[in-house]
């Protein structure tokens, strides 16, 4: 189990509008970090469990946990910052233990969940700390705000002092619609103290390794065995003569976000050594590694225009390619799912027993059992499942591939079934 301790984020007073003027329509208020002066549809809310109202300003100690509670009137993606007395900020939602930060409407999620495989305890300092629930119709990039970092459970904020997350949250909203996200703050104190005397509390993300979650570098344990359909072969490649390196091409350059990928991934202990070079396939590149022990084959994928290079191994390399290769004869990425978008991650053991894998990609996801097989779903089916919690929650694993009903998309679970009925999507438990 790992234990977050989270500095939680102080709240911004005393800032002039000059500080975020240059990134118009968020404003400074005493009330928030961050707000949107214009009146939108869209609603979050945040609490922490001392206070369900998410009104007042209960007092937690150090060194006592803290669970966060968030839900929005409109599907949206979520994040939750937290800025302590000292104006050190934690980002921990997203984080690696969770599918997705899509959140769907009206649905209350809790971190961390009930069968999560990490914990949020106050750290301190003693004094005021504060909540800020984003949220967005539109997923932000945060790059320049936070990056998760080899094998972390959470990201490592890049930046200090509660001025200059204002500042960069309001260029990271300016692009966007101004009536396409919200914010909302909960407030908490920090006392002195030790845990289990009452108290003030925050509460960080900073897992690191272990457990049944995170990357699939971080719990090689699990695993990924391939499914019976062959792997095909992105384009012809050319076999190298001596071993080559993670990210090497032909001529002898290297591909420096494959490089990256492969020491972020500790790719000796999962990606294994590389097969073949970094060659070109579509508009990005590809780099085939043999893998190591349960993983099964495994691929590095670099699109066109990232910066970053992503993992895909065993039962979800061979899918991948699969679909790829009935659909262009593997000449490029399955259009349903696109270019690889995160690193996969090993799902620890739900409700109904099943572990497996998640893949996310740019346009869809694929999930990987050995109890089911591995399926793909996409667009609002997709964005359904994971806003209620994805194989963590009552549904659990897709049993098979999306598909359509006279038209609609529906997908099968271990515990329910997701239909479109007349463009709105419908949940129904078995």
């Amino acid at each position: 189990m790992n234990t977050k301790t989270i500095t939680m984020m102080t709240l911004l007073l005393g800032l002039g509008a000059a500080t975020v003027a240059s990134a118009s329509p968020a404003k400074i208020s005493a009330q928030s970090i961050i707000v949107n002066p214009v009146e939108t549809k869209l609603n979050v809310q945040v609490w922490v469990n001392k206070d369900a109202s998410g009104n007042q300003n209960p007092v937690y100690r150090k060194g006592e946990k803290v669970s966060v509670g968030i839900k929005t009137n409109g599907d949206a993606y979520v994040y939750l910052f937290n800025v302590n007395a000292n104006g050190q900020i934690d980002l921990f939602f997203p984080n690696s233990y969770e599918e997705s930060n899509f959140v769907q409407a009206n649905v209350t999620r809790v971190f961390p969940a009930q069968a999560a495989k990490y914990t949020l305890t106050v750290a301190g300092p003693n004094g005021q700390d504060r909540l800020l629930a984003l949220a967005s119709k539109k997923e932000l990039n945060l790059d320049d705000i936070a990056r998760f970092v080899g094998d972390e459970g959470f990201a490592q904020v890049r930046l200090q002092g509660q001025e200059n997350l204002a500042r960069a949250l309001s260029i990271v909203v300016n692009p966007l619609p101004a009536d396409s996200w919200v914010t909302d703050v909960a407030s908490f104190r920090v006392g002195q103290g030790t845990a289990g005397q009452g108290g003030a509390g925050q509460t960080g993300g900073t897992g690191t390794q272990g457990g049944a979650t995170g990357t699939v570098t971080v719990t090689p344990g699990t695993p990924a065995q391939p499914n019976p359909q062959p792997t095909p072969q992105p384009t012809p490649e050319p076999q190298p003569t001596a071993k080559i390196q993670p990210g090497q091409k032909q001529d002898g350059s290297f591909d420096q976000a494959m490089v990256e990928a492969y020491d972020r991934l500790k790719g000796s202990e999962s990606l294994g050594n590389a097969t073949t070079y970094a060659v070109p396939w579509a508009d990005g590149l590809w780099q085939k590694f043999n893998g190591v022990g349960a993983y099964g084959d495994a691929a590095l994928l670099h699109a066109n225009g990232s910066s970053r290079s992503y993992s895909v191994h065993g039962r979800l390399l061979e899918r991948y390619l699969a679909l790829a290769k009935a659909e262009n004869g593997a000449t490029r990425p399955p259009s349903r799912l696109g270019w690889a978008a995160g690193d996969e991650k090993v799902i620890p053991r739900n409700t109904y027993g099943t572990s497996g894998l998640y893949g996310f990609f740019q346009s869809g996801a694929l999930y990987g059992t050995e109890k089911y097989g591995t399926f793909w779903l996409i667009g609002d089916v997709l964005k359904t499942y994971q806003g209620l919690g994805g194989s963590g929650s009552f549904l659990g694993f897709p049993t098979r591939d999306q598909y359509q009903i006279s038209g609609a998309w529906a997908a099968d679970f271990e515990g329910g079934t997701i239909r479109t009925v007349n463009g709105v999507v419908k949940v129904y438990r078995k």
